[in-house]
């Protein structure tokens, strides 16, 4: 696996996502998953292209499933947005690499401020 990509656990999801500053894609996904291995070049690509921006994991779902569980995740691959350890977005199925590049790239963006003197 690509050394950007960050290998998420039960154990490392607090610190790795859950207290992260930006946006964090998490995939996750299992070895018997045709769909999940699909991805799986994209998923790394885009780890290397965002480095320093925003970080990518992977969360294999059958050796961590408490995470999983707690994100009713039912459907492999998942992809889900962090920002600020914020669930943001969402997307079931494999997609295209430039339809999660889009993901990140929203989350890139400025936060929108309030009025002004607010």
């Amino acid at each position: 696996m690509n050394k950007d990509v960050v290998v998420l656990t039960n154990d490392n999801w607090k610190q790795e996502v859950a207290e992260a500053k930006g946006p964090v894609l998490v995939d996750f996904w299992a070895e018997w998953c045709a769909p999940c291995r699909m991805i799986a070049p994209a998923i790394e690509a885009l780890a290397t292209t965002y480095s320093g921006r925003a970080k990518v994991g992977k969360l294999n779902v059958d050796e961590n499933p408490d995470v999983a569980y707690a994100f009713g995740v039912r459907s492999i691959p998942t992809l889900l947005v962090f920002r600020d350890g914020k669930l943001v977005d969402q997307q079931i199925g494999a997609v295209p690499q430039s339809y999660l590049a889009r993901m990140l790239d929203q989350q890139l963006e400025p936060v929108a401020a309030g009025p002004p003197g607010a």
